[in-house]
Order: structure tokens, then sequence, then C-alpha cells
């Protein structure tokens, strides 16, 4: 059995019925939040290391340390030794992440992420962005989603960084047009 051409077909199926599909639905926050703080609020965990999205997810059910707020989803690549995102550490992160994102329009929109290492992120209760692994500062899948109306919007994203450099960016883009970096005054919690 050829395993290449399997895998590739396997790959190339499931992208035609992800298109037949059409656009994720997302629900958008009811009631909408007033008087959010800009960014996003955060948790971490510190294991003894960190492979994937369930180790990530059993780190966080131990000892989680409040971190202070991201300002957005714009995390460039870090150099080694450098601390991830607004934790303590540069090394076997696991970061829990919550608060809103806000959409000036109604529309259809692309969204896809970079992430090194691991990411499952959910906005207005669809996953739109996830990687369980490691890798380099890469991108994830892009998703197209349909939002009904402007809005803020819910996120929640579990993301982790095994070793080595880190990065987290959040992209968006009408479906067909270029994704941009999400600014972070898109975000609130």
């Amino acid at each position: 059995m050829n395993y290449v051409k399997l895998g590739l077909g396997l790959a190339l199926g499931f992208c035609a019925h992800m298109a037949a599909a059409g656009p994720l639905k997302l629900e958008p926050a009811n009631p909408q939040p007033a008087n959010l703080k800009p960014g996003l609020a955060v948790q971490y965990a510190y294991p003894a290391d960190v492979r994937n999205l369930k180790s990530a997810e059993s780190a966080l059910r131990y000892k989680v340390e409040q971190g202070a707020p991201l300002a957005g989803l714009d995390h460039r690549d870090t150099d080694v030794g450098e601390k991830v995102l607004t934790s303590t550490r540069a090394e076997r992160v696991v970061a829990d992440i919550s608060g809103f994102v806000h959409f000036d329009a109604p529309g259809q929109y692309t969204i896809d992420f970079l992430t090194n290492d691991g990411l499952r992120a959910t906005v207005g209760g669809q996953i739109v962005g996830e990687f369980d692994g490691r890798q380099p500062c890469e991108e994830t899948f892009a998703v197209d989603v349909e939002v009904p109306t402007a809005g803020w919007y819910p996120l929640k994203a579990l993301y982790y960084q095994r070793l080595n450099t880190a990065c987290l960016h959040m992209r968006m883009g009408p479906v067909g047009k270029r994704v941009k970096w999400m600014p972070d005054s898109a975000f609130g919690h």
C-alpha cells in the first residue's frame, strides 16, 4: 500500500469536505459585554513537559498562575531563552487564554493562526485554529467563518510551547482576500 498517496487522498478528502460544508457560523456573545478591559486574560501552567493538547489540558488541572493580560494575539517568534507571552518561563509553558474578539461588520471571513507549538482556538463556539504537535512558527489550516452580526464574540485558546522558541499570531480577512494580523484593539476581556 502506498501510504503517501493514501495520506494525500485523505487530506484532499478532508479539504473537499470542509469546502463543501461551508463557513462555520459563529455565535456572538449574548448579552454583549460592556466595559471590557483591553487584551485577553491568561492563566499559565508550567509542567515538567508538554507534548500535545491532551498534556496541556492535564497541566491546567494542577497549579495555575494568573498572568499579565495579553495585549492581543500578535506575538512574534521569540529568541531561545525569551519568555513565552507574559509567562515567567521560556520553555514548557501552557497558556489558557480567554476573552472576546470584536468583528466590525457581519460577513464571511477567513481565520488562521501562526503557532509554535500547539494550539486549539475557538471563537463564537467554533474551533477556528488547531495544531497538536511541535512546529516552528507556522500556519494552522485556514478556516472560513460566517459572522452574523457585528460585535463581540467569545474567544478561548489553549496554547502550549515545549522547547526553544515560541510564537502565537491570529490573522483574519474577508473570504477570498489576504488575511492580516488582528490588531490588539480587536480583543477585550
